[in-house]
């Protein structure tokens, strides 16, 4: 019951994340004006979502063509705005690595310890932790297509995929 309940709840999140990207004009995306930018706020969210998705901090690189640049402590962006076709491959590799994990759940590799700087807990705790990431930034990005577009895509209430095991 809980592997469906993790897998309902934070498959939710990625496709409320993926909504949004789907959902967000060209004219927005690039736009360097805005703070945050859209298209930035999509990215740390995906490659968080990568990194939390990971075994360990260790060893773990981003798809190309992104970077580790994300973790440096100074908070700099990307030297580029990524496209939305970009982060749209992201958001599959990440999807595919989230039904990786989440089908793969057993008793015991839930209760297997995971760190990532301030992340620390169980597998269980990080994949809750990580959804909960995953929506907030999908909120956020909700607020600005609504706020800039006066239209947000509709709440997802559970993955739209079902667990394949």
């Amino acid at each position: 019951m809980w592997k469906t309940t993790i897998w309902n709840q934070f498959g939710a999140a990625i496709d409320m994340l993926e909504n949004a990207m789907v959902a967000c004009p060209d004219s927005l995306w690039g736009d360097r004006t805005r703070r945050p930018e859209f298209w930035y706020v999509a990215y740390h969210t995906l490659f968080f979502l990568d990194l939390y998705l990971s075994e360990s901090p260790e060893g773990f690189a981003p798809p190309a063509p992104f970077t580790l640049s994300e973790l440096d402590p100074s908070g700099i962006l990307p030297e580029r705005v990524y496209s939305k076709s970009e982060l749209q491959t992201y958001l599959a590799h990440c999807r595919r690595k989230f039904e990786s994990v989440v089908g793969g759940l057993t008793e015991k590799s839930a209760r297997a310890h995971r760190e990532f700087r301030s992340v620390k807990g169980t597998l269980a705790e990080v994949l809750i932790y990580a959804t909960r990431h995953v929506q907030h930034h999908a909120a956020q990005l909700n607020l600005i297509l609504r706020q800039v577009t006066d239209a947000s895509p509709r709440w997802v209430s559970q993955a739209k995929t079902k667990p394949t095991s």
